[in-house]
């Protein structure tokens, strides 16, 4: 049958004419690009102050929730992006099948998140350069390395894929080091101590705080996973989506998982709980991240210059990516009609060139709004972006419960399809809760206390009415209504 709709397609007299993007993703590239997306500076930096504030034992409940949530998202997403692999796939899945106006909510929404996370990135490349370079101006190194990343994604995508494989194999290469290091050490092969389980099990471990705490940690390890729905993004690139996104999408699951928790674990029973080193792991301070200190606890005297310098790769990996997915995002919602005509435009190498300019220029411009007075647009356009993430991964549940039900009015055979998400619908269902828990919570202690910090809400939460406002002037403006389910549109274009 799908055969029979490719042939078709050719006899289209518009075809040749439509701008396409090019499949020359490898399963090497898609794999890596989720991993590389996910494993940065919330594992490398922040995992530290998750033990810090939950203990050990919270930590690795918290990291395993979160990994049950993303398990879920990723099957749902590999089940709708191997049967219709097209790029943007938030934005179009959604549109096709449940509203047209969230489609558009969900697209805008996602852009704006890569954009200003760009800015970020470049923003952090300055901080991590000072560690060598303290009296050259950050500015120069946020030119160079935007400059970069910016050559690495016009050439074309095999270009961006070749460059994302080699950042996410020194990011990886790194963390089985740690763990092969810190088990050793937890045995007492090297450094001659045996550390054991002992901070496990002594004073409020392994569990510090209670469930609440655990919960609170749990929103911030969410955030720490975000990134795996690139391969999504990636799909319509992909050389051969009905067997490589099912494929990379289950190995980079497995792989995410067991490194993020063996790491924490390893961590955890080498570094008290209430080591003050746990929190104080920030870019500008690459000496007590939990990783520099394990390795120093070692042996390995240049272990902050090491760490400097895959922090620093972590952050061109997600500057890289989050580039990448922004422009890709951003060409379908012009080919859909939901941006300007002129961001269509695709180059000889396949790179939607227009969209790629105009995410970097609004990511460079978010970038020099931090260099002005306190930073204070930048801090209320990062938090706008916060909740983009789960607003993504809900839309994900959402629209893949949506599909399903429409795949089975429309009396189609689950045999058709390549990849078939197991636990349905309890897998989407329990996603759906788990973002929303996430999602709602991201600020709880602003609503404890004596009185309520409204500043705290409006910065947090800044994201939510936004992407409200997208949904309902979208609704208002085009009059969109509810997909039926037999009128859901399955097509592979």
């Amino acid at each position: 049958m799908q055969n029979t709709n490719r042939q078709s397609n050719n006899f289209r007299p518009s075809q040749p004419k439509k701008e396409q993007l090019e499949r020359k993703l490898k399963t090497r590239h898609l794999t890596m690009i989720a991993m590389g997306g996910t494993i940065g500076t919330g594992l490398f930096l922040a995992s530290g102050t998750t033990i810090h504030d939950a203990g050990p034992g919270g930590a690795l409940a918290a990291y395993l929730i979160a990994g049950i949530m993303v398990y879920f998202l990723m099957t749902s997403l590999a089940e709708m992006a191997s049967f219709i692999p097209i790029s943007g796939s938030f934005s179009t899945y959604t549109g096709r099948f449940v509203d047209p106006a969230l489609g558009f909510a969900v697209g805008w929404n996602y852009w704006y998140n890569n954009a200003i996370i760009l800015a970020l990135e470049l923003s952090a490349s300055a901080l991590i350069m000072k560690y060598w370079f303290p009296n050259v101006p950050g500015i120069l190194w946020s030119a160079i390395f935007l400059a970069l990343i910016f050559g690495l994604n016009v050439l074309s995508v095999k270009g961006y894929g070749e460059s994302e494989f080699w950042f996410s194999i020194i990011k990886v290469a790194t963390i089985i080091i740690f763990i092969v290091v810190g088990i050793l050490m937890i045995f007492g092969i090297m450094n001659g101590q045996a550390a054991g389980l002992e901070n496990f099990t002594k004073g409020e471990a392994p569990f510090k705080g209670g469930f609440l705490s655990i919960f609170s940690v749990f929103m911030v390890v969410g955030f720490a996973f975000q990134g795996t729905e690139m391969v999504g993004v990636a799909a319509g690139e992909s050389e051969n989506p009905e067997k490589n996104i099912p494929k990379s999408i289950k190995q980079i699951f497995w792989r995410i998982l067991l490194f993020y928790v063996l790491a924490i674990f390893v961590i955890g029973c080498l570094i008290s709980y209430n080591d003050p080193n746990l929190l104080g792991g920030d870019l500008e301070n690459i000496a007590i991240s939990p990783f520099t200190l394990v390795f120093k606890h070692a042996g390995l005297a240049f272990a902050a210059a090491a760490m400097n310098a895959v922090i620093l790769t972590s952050v061109l990996s997600a500057g890289n990516s989050s580039l990448y997915v922004g422009s890709r995002v951003l060409w379908v919602l012009a080919e859909e009609g939901k941006a300007p005509k002129f961001l269509k435009k695709v180059n000889k190498g396949g790179v939607p060139v227009n969209a790629l300019f105009a995410t970097t220029l609004i990511g460079m411009l978010c970038f020099l709004t931090s260099l002005f007075g306190d930073g204070t647009v930048y801090s209320w356009l990062l938090n706008a972006a916060g909740l983009a993430g789960y607003l993504s991964w809900l839309s994900i549940s959402v629209t893949h419960y949506r599909f399903r039900k429409a795949y089975r009015v429309q009396g189609r055979d689950f045999k058709d399809l390549p990849y078939v998400a197991k636990w349905f619908p309890l897998g989407p269902v329990l996603a759906t809760v788990l973002c929303l828990i996430a999602m709602l919570g991201t600020n709880y202690g602003a609503f404890i206390g004596d009185k309520i910090d409204w500043y705290g809400i409006a910065v947090s939460y800044i994201g939510l009415p936004l992407f409200i406002l997208g949904y309902l002037g979208y609704k208002v403006i085009k009059k969109s209504k509810i997909v039926r389910l037999q009128d859901a549109d399955f097509s592979r274009e």
